[in-house]
């Protein structure tokens, strides 16, 4: 049979074939172990473009319980109430609300769940202020509250990348009560700032009865664990105010840049580290 009266080829098979795809396109590939690395910069990328679009300089980190409620047992009420009031107060004070046409400083930011971190974002809302919600994609989902600005709701898989978007804007860090996740993220910050790889931010926790009781500062020094100069790296406050005025003590920037952003050389002090080949 002449050339001219065959069939055509078939070609359904290489259309069809995964590597066929183009590769932005691809989600098999984009999900894969070896994009790992591009997921990484994704998540990077996309909050900070969301961030910078909104003109956030500085950022005001609040952490707490998910679980605290506004109707809660104990002194759950009073830790809601004093978050969503504080929250307000550093909103109006610290340069969120945009005066300059250009920068916003010192703009509220959260785990975006709720509990502690929707009490602050409630706050800076009720104050006219933006503010951001880092929420993070779990087992048992966890669902934004209904108080962060939308376009500032960020959803992040990789805890890494989450922290280093709650450390790298910090002017300053309020703690509230919680539990294992407040702990992991405020020790997280203490040991960028202990180890020189953040600049001396101030940290503050509200209501020193609880910490003191859920955490034996003391007892760490006493078994040599951290020098007594370390526990300098944080303060106490128990009222809204007290929790700001705290924080102008310890050197909190109003309207101005960033003050936590993370130093990626290492401290210059000690032998050049080796090469890596």
């Amino acid at each position: 049979m002449s050339a001219a009266n065959s069939d055509p080829a078939d070609n359904a098979a290489q259309l069809d074939s995964p590597s066929f795809r183009l590769a932005a396109l691809d989600q098999d590939f984009l999900l894969g172990d070896s994009m790992r690395g591009a997921r990484f910069l994704l998540e990077f990328s996309k909050a900070d473009e969301a961030l910078r679009t909104w003109g956030v300089r500085s950022t005001l980190v609040v952490f707490g319980s998910a679980r605290v409620r506004e109707d809660g047992p104990g002194r759950q009420p009073q830790w809601y109430a004093a978050a969503r009031e504080f929250a307000a107060l550093a909103s109006r004070r610290g340069g969120a609300l945009l005066d300059d046409g250009a920068t916003r400083d010192n703009v509220i930011v959260t785990g975006g769940g709720p509990g502690i971190m929707e009490a602050a974002n409630r706050g800076a809302a009720e104050a006219g202020a933006p503010s951001i919600g880092l929420n993070i994609r779990l087992p048992h989902e966890q669902e934004p509250n209904a108080f962060s600005t939308p376009e500032l709701t960020l959803r992040f898989h990789y805890f890494a990348m989450r922290k280093m978007h709650f450390a790298m804007r910090a002017n300053a860090l309020v703690a509230f009560p919680g539990g294992f996740g407040t702990f992991d993220e405020l020790f997280e910050i203490l040991t960028l700032r202990q180890t020189g790889r953040m600049a001396a931010i101030p940290v503050v926790l509200f209501d020193e009865t609880y910490w003191r009781a859920v955490i034996n500062f003391d007892a760490l020094v006493e078994a040599g664990m951290v020098e007594r100069a370390d526990l300098e790296l944080f303060r106490f406050a128990e009222t809204p105010q007290g929790l700001w005025s705290t924080l102008i003590e310890a050197g909190l920037k109003v309207d101005a840049p960033s003050g936590g952003a993370l130093r990626d050389a290492p401290p210059p002090a000690g032998p050049a580290p080796e090469r890596l080949g």
